[in-house]
Formats: structure tokens, C-alpha cells, sequence
């Protein structure tokens, strides 16, 4: 093909070349595997700039989701409980991810059933900004759960 996009046929290499030198462009070839090989006569420098304009521009438009973290202790009281959930909410609406848990400390650590209640509570308390993306789990001394933001539609 030439720099138009016009197919040129079935040529030599060396042919080829001349028609790329003659035009002050490069012979690229495209498809190696083909038989006969398939090339484009091209700026390649320009092209080389041209895609990585794109791919910064396809960069610039994705967001990147954060992890945002909140820890909850087994025995929060109500007030501290719902300080949380009004921080989980902010950061959902914002479209970031929330890591909640409930660490136990010391004697706390003999009732985990009460961290997964209380997770089970705080799913529900921010069940309009977001959607648990992986149920509450025991890793180690803590009880840890995922919640999403609900997308928008």
C-alpha cells in the first residue's frame, strides 16, 4: 500500500523500497506471516507520534480506582459507627473502593461473631451508595469486607 492507502499489488522488495525512498518515506512492513509479506509505505515517525498521542489521551480519560480503608473496633459505639458510615458513603459517591474491618484486640478476639455483625450492620447502613463486593472474611486478627460503589446508570 502506498501513503494513501491505495493498494499497489504484488511488487519486489527492492521495488518496493525505491517507491518508499522516491516518496521520502519508510517501507513498513505490516503483516510478516502473510505470503507474499504485506507493507505499508509510511511516515513512521509520524505514525509512532500519532499512536502515542492516543494512548495518552485513552490514559487521560480512565479514572483509576482507589482503596479507600475504614477500621471499626468490635465494641464502636453508635456516634463512632455512624461518623464511619457517613465517611464510606463520601468516599463511594467519589467511586472509590472501601476496605472495611473490624481488628480485635485482646479479649474482643473470643467473639469475632460480633465484627461479622457489625459488618453485616455497616453493609447495610451504606446499601445506598454501594454493594458488597466480597462478603466479610476472617484473615487473622481482623475481619475484612469489600464494598463497591453502585454505578451509576
Amino acid at each position: 500500500m502506498d501513503s494513501e492507502g491505495n493498494q499497489l499489488g504484488l511488487m519486489s522488495s527492492r521495488d518496493a523500497l525505491e517507491k518508499a525512498y522516491s516518496e521520502d518515506k519508510d517501507l513498513v512492513m505490516i503483516a510478516a506471516n502473510a505470503k507474499p509479506p504485506v507493507c505499508k509505505i509510511m511516515d513512521y515517525r509520524k505514525f509512532c507520534f500519532e499512536q502515542s498521542k492516543r494512548e495518552k489521551e485513552a490514559k487521560k480519560n480512565q479514572k483509576v480506582m482507589e482503596v479507600k480503608g475504614i477500621r471499626l473496633s468490635s465494641n464502636i459505639d453508635t456516634h463512632d459507627f455512624n461518623t464511619k458510615v457517613n465517611q464510606a458513603r463520601k468516599f463511594l459517591e467519589n467511586g472509590d473502593r472501601l476496605k472495611v474491618e473490624v481488628r480485635f484486640y485482646k479479649r474482643s478476639f473470643a467473639h469475632p461473631e460480633y465484627g461479622e455483625e457489625l459488618l453485616k450492620k455497616f453493609a447495610e447502613a451504606v446499601s445506598e451508595s454501594g454493594v458488597v463486593d466480597k462478603q466479610p472474611k476472617m484473615e487473622g486478627r481482623r475481619y475484612v469486607m469489600f464494598v463497591a460503589p453502585k454505578s451509576a446508570k
